[in-house]
């Protein structure tokens, strides 16, 4: 497989609750770090128990996959019942078609509220309408003042 097709075999099989085969995308050594809460999930055994054992209720989306070499940026969104939506750039390294390495940058989407002194540059996007916001224009993604 190519290292956009093992990214993206990592994610299905994340969405379907397939550990046996998340961990079949996994290089045994393999290190994943989430920098917004300074972890570091050392070998495959830790990066699949950290989400086999994530609280229920969630699901994956992927919106986007970009590959360079053997490096290939997935952008997913991960929303999750009764918590918010959550979107995630992953940044993974696949070495001889296993996933060496992932820096994994979690957010939740609308979960903090912009600094005051960006008021007079930014508008609001409306909940659900951040593809729109990309489109110069688009009154539609912005909330109503």
């Amino acid at each position: 497989m190519s290292p956009v097709e093992v990214v993206r075999a990592f994610w299905e099989r994340m969405r379907e609750r397939d550990w046996d085969g998340v961990r079949a995308t996994l290089a045994s050594d393999a290190v994943a770090v989430w920098p917004e809460t300074n972890e570091r999930f050392a070998g495959a055994e830790a990066i699949v128990r950290v989400n086999a054992e994530y609280p229920e209720g969630w699901d994956i989306r992927v919106l986007r996959l970009v590959e360079s070499g053997d490096t290939v940026v997935a952008e997913v969104e991960v929303p999750h019942e009764g918590v918010g939506v959550f979107r995630v750039a992953a940044f993974t390294e696949v070495v001889d078609g296993l996933i060496a390495r992932s820096m994994e940058y979690w957010v939740q989407v609308g979960g903090a509220e912009p600094p005051a002194w960006r008021s007079g540059v930014a508008t609001r996007v409306a909940p659900g309408g951040l593809e729109a916001a990309l489109c110069a224009g688009n009154p539609s993604a912005e909330e109503p003042a």
